[in-house]
């Protein structure tokens, strides 16, 4: 059974930096698709950074391109998210996924494209 389990949430102020960390478990074949998305009360869950670690590839949504870096470290079976230069509008409960069968490209970023999730952790930027 394929187990998410994220942490790394807290508060920061505005400006600040948090690295969340998505340990997984429970793959028996090679880690195909990754992704962390976000949903803020009253919106709908958005997709963040995606990550293909077998091709190296990585996909990240406009909102937060250039702030934002996924990774993966495939000895720890860990997925992380580098977030830098925080904005109050990052505030919201933060989720990783996965999926082992094949995905188009177009379909990294969608909640729809993934069968497995994390429980969340929550992100508060203050300003």
């Amino acid at each position: 059974q394929v187990r998410l389990a994220e942490s790394g949430g807290g508060s920061v102020q505005a400006g600040g930096s948090l690295r969340l960390s998505c340990a997984t478990s429970g793959y028996t074949d090679s880690w195909k698709y990754m992704a962390w998305f976000r949903q803020a009360p009253g919106k709908e869950r958005e997709g963040l950074a995606a990550i293909y670690p077998l091709g190296g590839v990585k996909l990240y949504a406009d909102s937060v391109k250039g702030r934002f870096a996924i990774s993966k470290d495939n000895a720890e079976s860990t997925m992380y998210l580098q977030m830098n230069s925080l904005k109050p509008e990052d505030t919201a409960m933060y989720y990783c996924a996965t999926a082992a069968d094949y995905r188009a490209p177009n379909l990294w970023l969608l909640p729809s494209a993934y069968p497995y999730w994390g429980q969340g952790t929550q992100v508060t930027v203050s300003s």
